[in-house]
């Protein structure tokens, strides 16, 4: 018993099982919401990456032509002359009953009659998506079929990819918010650890004890909070990111698939905990030092 009294005098220093639970408790929430922030960056970086490398070098050749027999013909051509480009790496015609049931919603029925013209499309894709080789692909495609147009799908998505883009940003910021306010929490714990024990440290002083010496007492006490209570908030945010993914590959959506996380993604959660005990403990050092050279 004698042995566990001496055992660790900075425990006892700072026995405050109260502040200790709130503290740690703070931390935890401090980081779940953090891990969920970041989860959200990195999910929308890697949708965004996925979205630009689908869609940069895929374009779409639209043929209208009323008379049927001719833009059947001006397809097949097309296609032979694309796919003998260098670079093309797929060239396939859009099968028509997929467009007619694209079309039904706003033609109804009438759509899907025979005897409507219904423009052709073929799709390419590209090795590349520099502005290049689309150009080449629409030079051909004129080049058989005068009124074809040829239409870049980042073109029309690239808001979409905008949007993600700005989401990853203010994820980015949340997360720099969050250790902001984890430092200015961790500079009030340490304040108020040494108002607590004011008179202990000014008997420690007089032992010779240095500003240092007392400054290590506190910074190990919060950053090991700071990593349990981070621990915990880090572990309950994950679950929760792991079932969203889970939903999200459920809905069978290609731009929502891209969403998920990298395992260097999960990687970088995991470490969260320990970058914020390590920015506790820095906190917690310049907040003591900074204290008792001003007040003791």
């Amino acid at each position: 018993m004698k042995l566990l009294a001496r055992d660790k005098p900075e425990r006892r220093l700072l026995d405050e099982s109260r502040r200790t639970r709130a503290m740690l408790w703070v931390m935890a929430i401090m980081l779940f919401l953090t891990v969920l922030a970041a989860a959200l960056g990195l999910g929308m970086a890697g949708a965004s990456r996925t979205l630009d490398r689908q869609l940069a070098g895929r374009l779409t050749i639209q043929l209208v032509e009323a008379d049927a027999a001719r833009r059947d013909a001006n397809v097949r051509a097309v296609a032979e002359r694309v796919r003998a480009l260098p670079g093309v790496t797929r060239v396939e015609e859009v099968d028509r009953a997929r467009l007619a049931e694209l079309l039904r919603p706003w033609l109804g029925e009438a759509g899907l009659d025979a005897d409507l013209p219904m423009p052709a499309m073929v799709d390419v894709d590209l090795a590349s998506g520099d502005a290049a080789a689309a150009d080449r692909v629409a030079r051909a495609a004129r080049t058989v079929a005068p009124a074809a147009q040829v239409d870049r799908h980042a073109q029309w998505l690239s808001p979409v990819s905008r949007f993600l883009t700005i989401i990853t940003w203010f994820a980015l910021a949340l997360v720099l918010l969050m250790a902001t306010a984890t430092t200015i929490v961790v500079l009030l714990a340490a304040r108020g650890g040494l108002d607590t024990h004011r008179d202990t440290i000014a008997v420690l002083h007089m032992l010779g004890s240095t500003d240092m010496q007392v400054a290590r007492l506190f910074q190990r006490r919060i950053a090991f909070d700071t990593l349990l209570g981070g621990a915990l908030g880090t572990v309950a945010a994950l679950a929760v990111v792991w079932l969203l993914g889970q939903q999200a590959a459920g809905l069978g959506s290609e731009l929502l698939g891209g969403v998920a996380l990298a395992p260097l993604d999960w990687l970088l959660l995991l470490l969260l905990p320990l970058a914020f005990a390590l920015l506790a403990l820095v906190a917690a050092r310049i907040g003591v030092l900074g204290t008792l050279g001003k007040t003791l």
